[in-house]
């Protein structure tokens, strides 16, 4: 089963969230309800960006890659030039 590594954009205030799941939909659904303590702040929030992978674990070192840049356009790039 493929792996998502996504890119969430705050609609309040543009900041990015990067995270990993298997089920997008639902990972998204539990962001905009609230359920992260991390992202509950700051709701709604809009998918930017998606990339798939075979592997739980090259989808945490793809998030953790993406974590460590902490430019917004060197993100946003990535996901233009790699993304789904």
């Amino acid at each position: 089963m493929t792996y998502i590594v996504y890119i969430l954009e705050s609609v309040v205030d543009g900041t990015l969230y990067i995270g990993q799941t298997q089920n997008l939909a639902s990972r998204i659904e539990k962001h905009n309800k609230g359920f992260n303590k991390l992202t509950k702040a700051k709701r709604p929030w809009k998918i930017i960006g998606k990339l798939e992978v075979e592997t739980r674990s090259a989808a945490m070192k793809l998030e953790k890659k993406l974590k460590n840049w902490k430019k917004r356009e060197a993100i946003l790039n990535y996901i233009n030039k790699f993304g789904v």
